[in-house]
């Protein structure tokens, strides 16, 4: 289903998009938006979990509301910002209908999200020359995959609080999330708006605080930053005010969909280097990380293949207080790149939100002034 037309975004149809699953995403689109001219290099920035364009990812633009950013500047780059599938602006759950509508959209890889927004660039808007790909979160996995599976075309890649691949601790944090909505009585079958129209309230609430204790650091709380910096009083209010209104925005079959999509985030799941492992017997669209056996030798060789394959400069951003993405965890994603890689870790309190659009200026200058020295120095 075609969106409603939203002046401020662009989108590119697909057609009917055949999955890494075999199955095929029915009138598939990705929505984008671009800053700056086509003559300019190209910035691929696309955005996270639950993340919509303008207001997920314009922060780190130089806009005017943005004056003092300085790497990703329209006047020097053309920047490409495309919409995950499942946001709610490229093809999602909740703007698809018909029998593989709602939660029986077929499910989406970042490998599938990838080769959607090359064909947007090569094809749609004619980009031939090698790229830099940046992105937060979901957005940084999609940077790391680029990487990997356009090795030719990704001259620089920075991904920032996120991973080349989901941890198993990771894993288990998003089933904990999963198991929140699917207890609400409103959405125990997996199909929220199919018979009510309505989204389980309860579950969203629920799912809101349990995201709480993992979004920011513990020292994030303890020194009470969202009363001193985000001018909420008491605890109690800020699960309300921030956790619960997110949750409450929010649309469960787009939030399960993209959840998949993260839980079996993994760049070796993929036909160039999956080989013998696992995740090729499992069609490279389920890792099966709550099977026995999950994350064995064959499966670890093939990440490194994975990574060893990645020809891009990469700068890897790390928050040092990340609950989801760890610096231990990139520091292998490192020792696998080798000198290919640079590993700056984020010095905040705030957690795995210290790479996102929030109220740490602090942080967002760090990653603003990491990424423009990065680029000066490679020559982009």
């Amino acid at each position: 289903m075609v969106p409603q037309p939203d002046p401020t975004l662009q989108y590119y149809h697909l057609g009917d998009f055949e999955l890494q699953s075999g199955e095929i995403l029915p009138s598939a689109f990705v929505a984008y938006r671009t800053y700056g001219s086509p003559t300019n290099p190209c910035v691929v920035y696309p955005t996270w979990f639950s993340g919509k364009i303008i207001a997920g990812n314009e922060w780190l633009i130089s806009t005017p509301e943005h004056p003092h950013r300085r790497a990703l500047d329209p006047a020097k780059y053309f920047i490409v910002v495309p919409a995950l599938f499942g946001n709610g602006e490229s093809t999602s759950p909740s703007n698809t209908s018909g029998p593989k509508g709602g939660a029986n959209l077929p499910k989406t890889t970042y490998y599938d999200n990838v080769r959607a927004q090359h064909t947007l660039l090569t094809v749609g808007l004619g980009i031939t020359d090698q790229i830099a790909v940046v992105g937060w979160s979901m957005g940084a996995a999609q940077t790391f995959q680029w990487a990997s599976q356009y090795p030719d075309m990704v001259k620089l890649a920075v991904p920032f609080c996120g991973a080349a691949r989901t941890s198993l601790h990771n894993w288990v944090f998003l089933e904990g999330l999963k198991a929140t909505l699917r207890a609400d009585k409103a959405g125990s079958q997996g199909q929220y708006l199919k018979e009510t129209q309505e989204q389980p309230q309860v579950g969203l609430r629920a799912f809101g605080r349990v995201y709480a204790s993992w979004g920011f650091s513990q020292t994030f709380y303890r020194e009470k930053v969202y009363e001193l910096q985000m001018g909420i009083r008491g605890l109690e209010e800020f699960m309300v005010q921030f956790w619960e209104s997110w949750a409450l925005s929010l649309d469960t079959d787009n939030v399960l969909h993209m959840m998949w999509t993260w839980q079996n985030g993994d760049i070796a799941a993929q036909p160039l280097y999956a080989g013998e492992s696992r995740l090729e017997s499992e069609r490279m669209t389920d890792r099966g990380l709550g099977k026995p056996g999950a994350g064995d030798k064959e499966d670890e060789l093939a990440f490194e293949r994975a990574l060893n394959g990645i020809q891009a400069k990469v700068l890897i951003m790390p928050g040092r207080t990340d609950l989801y993405f760890p610096p231990e965890d990139s520091q292998i994603e490192k020792d696998y790149l080798g000198e290919k890689a640079e590993l700056k870790v984020i010095e905040s309190i705030w957690g795995h939100f210290a790479g996102g659009p929030f109220d740490s200026e602090v942080d967002a200058q760090f990653i603003d002034d990491a990424i423009y020295t990065f680029f000066k120095q490679n020559g982009f």
